[in-house]
């Protein structure tokens, strides 16, 4: 797929008052494109503040030549990671393979990226935060779209009327549920459940990546850097998505546990931890896939309306593209149902290809039964033993023709 830029006529753009709900990544990437066409934007955030931390997420393809125009590349590339062991282990703690993180995820050096995720949400929001008005601690309660526009109220009580309004929520979008109803109807469960949070790094890590493997049970330490902290992932296979716990903390903590009871290597250890963690994460892994992403004056965009899931690595590709995409085609069709139109035909098969990265084998690091570990196992093995294979990139990425500036 060609991506197109806007049209260099967007005179008429800056007559565009567009809310976004949602301060995380494709939210103030839209926010930066849009503004650039014209528009006047404000981005509504239910969080207090910013929100730092975070596991480290990948920046791949179309994406990093998104955050090239945007003038954010050399400071991302600062902020890479750039691990470089990924060691394999068995259930009683032994190793299957050590590799660089290269050989298992693909990629190519000086061109992908990792970074962690408050550090990309902490420069979208430095690029735009003079230019954008932020709304923080404030949520949208109703949306009428009865009028020439989209009448907004927020739960803080105040009420303004705005052109356009965008879902960049997040894959639980609240926005998504007002309009199109509950996330079940869109939502493909993959089979797993995890937990992300902190712990001290007391076990010498430095810039890498330990996973341990049973059937249907993982558990990760991540060392980003040389500091005494790591990020811990606790993944687990389970049939039907547990919707009951994912509003209520302390069931989330518990269904881990009991997911991990039993468990060998230093898992007991990682499990004390996620009980005291202040930042603790639970969510399932899933996919958002939903006929239409628009509906009268009102669009999604990033996970609210595409989330491939954190098994493919491309959530936040996906939301940089898409944010691209959809401010090119706000830019180049001064009709709302016209520019979305646009927005759904460029991107819905980057997006469904990008998903069904999970079908041609993502999720190969997390195997639910023994024979389908020792597979993999073997598969590690046999890239430790083998020749260098050519850099390759992670996944495909598409041709951006330059922006148009705002006259």
């Amino acid at each position: 797929m060609t991506l197109t830029g806007p049209s260099r006529d967007v005179s008429t753009a800056a007559k565009r008052d567009v809310l976004i709900s949602g301060a995380s990544i494709s939210g103030p990437a839209l926010a930066y494109w849009l503004h650039r066409s014209g528009c006047a934007v404000t981005v509504v955030e239910k969080a207090g503040a910013l929100r730092d931390g975070g596991y480290p997420i990948d920046i791949r393809g179309t994406a990093t030549e998104v955050v090239r125009r945007m003038g954010i590349l050399p400071r991302l590339r600062d902020a890479h990671i750039d691990s470089r062991r990924c060691t394999f282990l068995d259930a009683d703690g032994s190793t299957v393979a050590s590799l660089h993180p290269r050989a298992v995820a693909g990629g190519v050096e000086g061109q992908d990226l990792e970074v962690r995720r408050g550090d990309l949400a902490a420069t979208l929001y430095a690029l735009v935060r003079d230019d954008v008005e932020f709304l923080f601690g404030d949520s949208i309660d109703t949306l009428d779209q009865s009028g020439q526009g989209v009448d907004v109220t927020f739960h803080s009580g105040r009420q303004r009327t705005f052109d356009l309004v965008v879902g960049a929520d997040g894959m639980h979008s609240t926005t998504r549920d007002s309009l199109f109803g509950p996330e079940e109807q869109f939502h493909r469960y993959l089979g797993y459940c995890f937990a992300l949070f902190t712990m001290p790094n007391t076990f010498g890590l430095s810039r890498e990546l330990v996973l341990w493997n049973t059937p249907g049970k993982a558990a990760a330490l991540y060392a980003v850097g040389d500091n005494e902290e790591l990020h811990a992932f606790l993944n687990f296979h389970r049939p039907q998505p547990p919707f009951a716990v994912l509003r209520n903390p302390d069931a989330q903590r518990d269904l881990v546990a009991t997911a991990f009871a039993g468990a060998g290597w230093e898992v007991p250890g990682m499990v004390d931890a996620m009980r005291d963690a202040d930042d603790l994460f639970f969510d399932t892994a899933g996919q958002i896939r939903m006929p239409h992403w628009s509906s009268g004056r009102v669009t999604l965009v990033g996970d609210a309306a595409y989330a491939p899931s954190f098994l493919t690595g491309q959530g936040s590709s996906l939301a940089l593209a898409g944010a691209y995409v959809l401010a090119n085609a706000l830019a180049t069709h001064r009709n709302h149902t016209a520019a979305f139109a646009a927005y759904e035909r460029d991107m819905r098969g980057f997006a469904a290809m990008n998903q069904a990265l999970v079908d041609n084998g993502a999720a190969t690091l997390f195997p639910t039964t023994a024979r389908a570990l020792e597979r993999r196992n073997t598969m590690l093995r046999d890239l430790v033993t083998m020749p260098s294979a050519p850099a390759r990139p992670a996944h495909s990425a598409l041709t951006l023709p330059d922006f148009a500036p705002a006259p």
